[in-house]
C-alpha cells in the first residue's frame, strides 16, 4: 500500500523553548557587536589562531561531562546506558574538528594551504581524488582500514583545487557575519556549523540555537567563552519569529542551517501562500547566500556475495544501527535496505536485522511530533513490523519490509520519516552486476535527497571482476554528498577533515538535502567537491562503538573524546582496552 506525499521531511511543528527566548533588540545589539568584531577578526593572522583552538578544546573537554549530562537528560538516556557513548561521540567530533583546524591553520602560518595527509589519485570518470583520512598515525591505528577521500568534480585537477583551497585565506573572503541556525538532534553540529564559518570563512557567527537543544546554548557559552569575549561568538534563543528576524537582519551577511528542506524552504521564501508563490516563481525573500544540511531517504544498498553467519550477524548490527542511533532522529539514519529478490541470503539477512531491533532498547521521542509522523507510515503500510514498545508515548523500532521498486508516491521513497522508521526493498535482477545497476538507478532516481548512502560488499564478491568493475562504477555513480563502502555513511560526519554536506547541484527552489559543505578542515573549495568516499572493512574484529549492541559504546567514546583533543598512544590504548570489551 502506498500513500501521496510531499517529498522531503514530513513537517515537523516548533517545540516548546527551555530557555527564555532572547528579546529582539537583544538579538540586535549581539549583530552590532559581532559586525564591530568581523573586521578585526577577519585581520588575525592564523599563527595567533593556533593557541586559540589549543585553549578551545581544553576548555570543551572541562566542560564535556556537563555537556553531556545535559543531552542524556533532555533524552531520558539513563546514565547506566551504553545510549550515552552517542553524546560523548558529539564531543569527540568537536575536539576532532578544533583539532584539524589547528592544524590548518599551522599551514596557512607557514605559507601554504591546508595540506592532506598523502597524494592526490585518479578514480573512475577521469576524476582524482584527494586523501583527507587517516590524517596521522593515530587515526590509522584507532580506525585500521579506513580511509577516507574527497573527490573532486569532473574535470577539476588538482592544480585547480590547490590554487581555490582555503580562499577566504588567500584573498577570496571578506569581513563579514554568519548566521548559524542550529541543529535540535546532534549536539556537535550547533558548534561546529559555528566553527566552521569561524575559521573558514573568517566570519564571527551569531548562533541561534534550535529550541529542541536550546539547553545547550549556556554550555557552549561557556566552553567557547573565549570566542564569546573577544566578541566573535554570540548564542541567542527562541523559535520561528527569532529566525525570521535574524535571516532578514541587514547585519547578517550569509545563513547556514541543518535542519530540514521545510525549514530551508520557510527561510528562503517565506511561510503560507506567499512562500509557495515565491518558490513557484523562484523569488527568494532574503537577498543573502544561504546554505543547509538537511534530510535525506538515505538507503543502504546491500551486494549479494556468500555471506557466511558471522557476516551476516555483523551487517545486521550494522545496518540496525544505522537506524537506532539517536533514537532514528538523524537526517542520515537508514530509511532504505536495498536487496536483490535473487539473493538466497536477503531473508536470513533481514530476518537478523529483525532480531537487533527487537532486542534493541527502545528510546525516548525527544524530537516534536515523532509519533505523528511514525502514524503517517504506519497508516500507509498497515503491515509494518512495530519490533519495539508501541505504548502510546513510544515510537517502536517499525521495518516495512519487501517494497517494489517501482511503487508509485511511495511514502518510504518520497519522505523522511525522521523517526524510527526502515523499509526494505527487493529489487529483480538477472545478476549481481544487474542488480548494483538496478540499485544504483533506484537510489538516484527513486529515493527523495543525497546525502549520504552505503553500499556493503562481500570482499569475495569483489574477485569476481565483472562484479568488482560494476561496484566501483557504482561508487562513481551515486549522486551522494557521501557514499560509504561497507558502513554507515554518518561516519564521515565524525571525520572533520572531509566535506559534509548534499551532492552538488541542488537549488533553492529544490533544495533537497542542502547546498554547500561544512567539516572541511582542509577548506577545499565548496565548487570543487563532488562527494566523500569513504571505504572500510566489510568485518571488524572488534565491535564499533556506533552498534547499538556494544555495551562499552559510553566508556569507549568517552576516551575516544579524549584521544581527540589530545592524541597520544597511552590515550590510544584506553580506547582499545574498552573497545575489548565491547
Amino acid at each position: 500500500m502506498t500513500q501521496l506525499a510531499d517529498h522531503g521531511t514530513l513537517a515537523i511543528p516548533e517545540p516548546s523553548v527551555s530557555h527564555p527566548p532572547t528579546p529582539l533588540p537583544d538579538c540586535d545589539q549581539a549583530l552590532a557587536e559581532l559586525r564591530g568584531s568581523a573586521q578585526p577578526w577577519f585581520d588575525e593572522r592564523p599563527a595567533d589562531l593556533v593557541p586559540l583552538l589549543e585553549r578551545l578544546t581544553t576548555s570543551l573537554m572541562e566542560h564535556s561531562k556537563d555537556w553531556v549530562a545535559a543531552a542524556c537528560a533532555a533524552k531520558r538516556i539513563p546514565e547506566s546506558s551504553p545510549a550515552v557513548g552517542e553524546e560523548w561521540s558529539s564531543i569527540a567530533v568537536t575536539a576532532r574538528y578544533l583539532r584539524l583546524l589547528g592544524g590548518a591553520m599551522c599551514d596557512l602560518a607557514n605559507g601554504h594551504p591546508p595540506a592532506a595527509p598523502s597524494r592526490p589519485h585518479g578514480v573512475a570518470g577521469n576524476r582524482i581524488a584527494l586523501p583527507v583520512f587517516p590524517v596521522d598515525v593515530y587515526d590509522k591505528a584507532a580506525m585500521a582500514g579506513f580511509s577516507v577521500d574527497v573527490w573532486l568534480k569532473p574535470g577539476v585537477n588538482i592544480e585547480q583545487a590547490n590554487d581555490r583551497q582555503a580562499a577566504a585565506w588567500s584573498g577570496g573572503g571578506s569581513a563579514g557575519v554568519s548566521l548559524v541556525l542550529g541543529a535540535g538532534n546532534v549536539a556537535a553540529i550547533p558548534i561546529t556549523d559555528a566553527l566552521d564559518r569561524l575559521f573558514i570563512a573568517r566570519h564571527p557567527v551569531l548562533l541561534k540555537m534550535n529550541p529542541v537543544n536550546d539547553y545547550l546554548g549556556p554550555i557552549f557559552e561557556q566552553a567557547f567563552g573565549e570566542l564569546v569575549r573577544r566578541g566573535v561568538l554570540r548564542v541567542v534563543y527562541g523559535g520561528a519569529e527569532v529566525g525570521q528576524h535574524l535571516v532578514h537582519h541587514a547585519e547578517v551577511d550569509d545563513v547556514h542551517v541543518t535542519g530540514s528542506d521545510k525549514t530551508f524552504e520557510a527561510i528562503v521564501f517565506g511561510g503560507g501562500p506567499e512562500g509557495a508563490r515565491r518558490k513557484a516563481a523562484r523569488e527568494p525573500a532574503v537577498d543573502k547566500p544561504v546554505t543547509g544540511e538537511l534530510g535525506n531517504v538515505s538507503p543502504v544498498i546491500v551486494v549479494p556475495g556468500p555471506w557466511s553467519e558471522k557476516d551476516l550477524k555483523f551487517q545486521a548490527q550494522n545496518i540496525a544501527s544505522m537506524l537506532t542511533n539517536n533514537g532514528g532522529f538523524n537526517c542520515i539514519a537508514v530509511r532504505a535496505i536495498v536487496t536483490s529478490r535473487g539473493w538466497d541470503q536477503r531473508d536470513s539477512l533481514v530476518g537478523r536485522i529483525r532480531d537487533v531491533l527487537r532486542d534493541a532498547p527502545d528510546r525516548y521521542p525527544y524530537y516534536p511530533g515523532a509519533r505523528d509522523r511514525w502514524q503517517a507510515f504506519v497508516d500507509a503500510h498497515p503491515d509494518a513490523e512495530r519490533l519495539g514498545d508501541d505504548a502510546p508515548e513510544c515510537v517502536p523500532w517499525t521495518l516495512i519490509p519487501d517494497l517494489k521498486p517501482n511503487a508509485d508516491d511511495e511514502i518510504a521513497f518520497t519522505t523522511e520519516a525522521f523517526n524510527a522508521v526502515v523499509a526494505e526493498v527487493g529489487i529483480d535482477a538477472t545478476d549481481t552486476v544487474d542488480y548494483i545497476r538496478r540499485a544504483v538507478t533506484f537510489a538516484n532516481d527513486r529515493l527523495w535527497g543525497t546525502l549520504g548512502a552505503s553500499i556493503i560488499v562481500h570482499p569475495k564478491s569483489l574477485e569476481d571482476p565483472a562484479v568488482k568493475q560494476a561496484f566501483e562504477q557504482a561508487v562513481a555513480d551515486l549522486h551522494y554528498g557521501t557514499v560509504a563502502v561497507n558502513h554507515w555513511s554518518a561516519i564521515n560526519f565524525i571525520m572533520g577533515s572531509s566535506p559534509w554536506g548534499a551532492y552538488p547541484g541542488h537549488t533553492i527552489d529544490d533544495v533537497q538535502s542542502g547546498i554547500g559543505w561544512v567539516h572541511n578542515a582542509l577548506m577545499i573549495s565548496d565548487d570543487d567537491i563532488e562527494k566523500a568516499v569513504v571505504r572500510g572493512p566489510f568485518r571488524m574484529p572488534l565491535k564499533p562503538p556506533w552498534f547499538v549492541t556494544n555495551k562499552a559504546a559510553a566508556k569507549v567514546n568517552r576516551r575516544f573524546a579524549a584521544l581527540q583533543a589530545d592524541p597520544s598512544w597511552f590515550r590510544l590504548s584506553r580506547v582499545v582496552t574498552a573497545a575489548l570489551r565491547g
